[in-house]
């Protein structure tokens, strides 16, 4: 089964400035099937929201936890919910 979910994801570390959202962009888009964004917070994590089929949205998570990311991850958070379809490709926000 490969329904269709959100993901939002808020990932720690020295993830701003070094180029993170970029590279998280071209991974979903490598991926293929996503929409959503990624966004720099105010307290240093960056914020990220992909929508899509279950797999991919699963394969950018691990991405996001053990791939090769610009900077350093010290830690994801992450919720699934049910997608609301509002995105039309993957943006930095």
């Amino acid at each position: 089964m490969n329904e269709d979910v959100r993901l939002t994801a808020w990932v720690r570390g020295r993830v701003q400035a070094v180029g993170f959202r970029w590279f998280t962009r071209a991974k979903a888009l490598e991926i293929g099937g996503l929409s959503g964004f990624a966004l720099n917070l105010e307290d240093g994590r960056v914020q990220v929201v992909a929508e899509g089929p279950r797999a991919g949205c699963q394969e950018l998570l691990d991405w996001l936890r053990e791939g090769d990311t610009p900077g350093r991850v010290d830690g994801v958070t992450e919720i699934w919910d049910t997608p609301r379809g509002i995105y039309e490709t993957f943006a930095i926000r």
